[in-house]
């Protein structure tokens, strides 16, 4: 297996091998483009994101700056929006449902170092994809660790670290980010803390 097999199948891999550092490098050329836009071609920042994305939906927009570490690993929906500063370690696959918010500063790490420091030390490490649902919001400094999946409709608090699964349909908040109650339809009627809506949703 090549070293690229190998970090896909989320196996141990080197990521100094086998035409890896090429393949960021090529990343880095199109990140330069998307992160350097200049306002008045703010534009062409889907188009951007298309050609560096594995996969998108027709709608999508992400607020400069961003990074990862390949682009072809990241999968997204429908209506997919970040904000400022998200990073991506996309080693292994990271897929992110329809209509999903990506508050400013996240952190979506698939990558990871062996614990023991010899076995650090010997330069190999590894991916494992995280699946984000449908209808999700990550608020402002979330992290995400490896191999995490967030169900559809889950709400992540901001400065969560997210190192467990959470399931659909709740709010989850801390670190280690844990649930917090259920989304229920309560929560159609107030907008923020106990702050009516004047606007039908």
């Amino acid at each position: 297996m090549t070293q690229k097999e190998r970090m896909v199948s989320g196996l141990l891999y080197r990521a100094d091998l086998d035409g890896l550092p090429e393949e960021r490098e090529e990343c880095r050329r199109k990140l330069y483009a998307l992160n350097m836009i200049r306002p008045e071609e703010r534009d062409r920042i889907p188009e951007l994101v298309k050609g560096l994305f594995g996969k998108t939906g027709k709608e999508l927009w992400l607020e400069p700056p961003f990074h990862c570490d390949y682009g072809y690993n990241i999968e997204v929906g429908e209506q997919f929006y970040a904000n400022f500063n998200l990073t991506i370690l996309d080693v292994a696959k990271v897929h992110i449902g329809d209509n999903c918010f990506i508050a400013p500063n996240v952190a979506i790490y698939t990558a990871g170092h062996p614990i023991h420091p010899e076995a650090r030390d010997s330069m190999y490490e590894y991916g494992i994809p995280i699946t984000i649902g449908d209808n999700v919001w990550l608020g402002g400094n979330v992290v995400i660790l490896p191999g995490v999946t967030i169900g559809d409709n889950a709400v992540i608090g901001a400065g969560s670290v997210v190192t467990k699964d959470i399931p659909a349909s709740v709010i989850a908040a801390g670190n280690p980010c844990r649930v917090i109650r259920p989304i229920t339809e309560m929560d159609r009627r107030y907008y923020f803390k106990r702050r009516e809506s004047d606007v039908n949703i």
